[in-house]
């Protein structure tokens, strides 16, 4: 419970918005991003089952198996990775995009300012219920969501909380 301000012309105590920031939403791109390399990963291993160990020379079973692992380094850790690094979260005043591993960059929207938002849809996206979320806020450069899972989903919540983020809090 709030006590009432000593000063009575302290507007600013009874305007003030006293809930706290919460997050509704974390996501990553669509995860069909990775159907390539679990598929190489699969074919990799099983033709490493096949192969490795019936070559004639110690040196091309060697070979064979450096060839397996350099696959799987380029062809599923690094598209895992890359996938593992960017991250959306959706709070009750702000969208975040974060990028990165070991350097970090951060890129965020305020909703209590006006802003626009679109989806658009490429290739299979529409199949998957995908799509990139623009969110246009006044600024040169607007925030894109890449590839999020149910961008119809995404764009009522954003739109809601900006709603409700503009609506101003009277607590007495």
């Amino acid at each position: 419970m709030r006590e009432t301000p000593q000063n009575p012309l302290d507007f600013t105590a009874v305007l003030h918005d006293e809930q706290p920031e919460r997050v509704v939403a974390r996501y990553r791109a669509h995860g069909r991003r990775l159907i390539w390399p679990v598929l190489v990963l699969v074919a990799v291993a099983g033709a490493s089952g096949y192969f490795l160990g019936r070559f004639a020379e110690s040196w091309q079973n060697d070979a064979a198996l450096g060839g397996a692992i350099l696959v799987v380094f380029v062809a599923v850790l690094l598209p895992v990775v890359s996938w593992l690094a960017r991250r959306y979260t959706l709070t009750t005043r702000r969208v975040i995009v974060t990028r990165g591993l070991f350097v970090r960059q951060r890129h965020e929207v305020s909703l209590r300012r006006g802003f626009d938002v679109t989806v658009s849809r490429r290739g299979l996206q529409a199949v998957f219920r995908s799509g990139d979320v623009t969110i246009h806020s006044g600024s040169e450069h607007p925030l894109v969501l890449s590839d999020v899972p149910d961008a119809n989903l995404i764009v009522s919540a954003i739109t809601t909380l900006g709603e409700q983020s503009n609506r101003p809090s009277f607590n007495s």
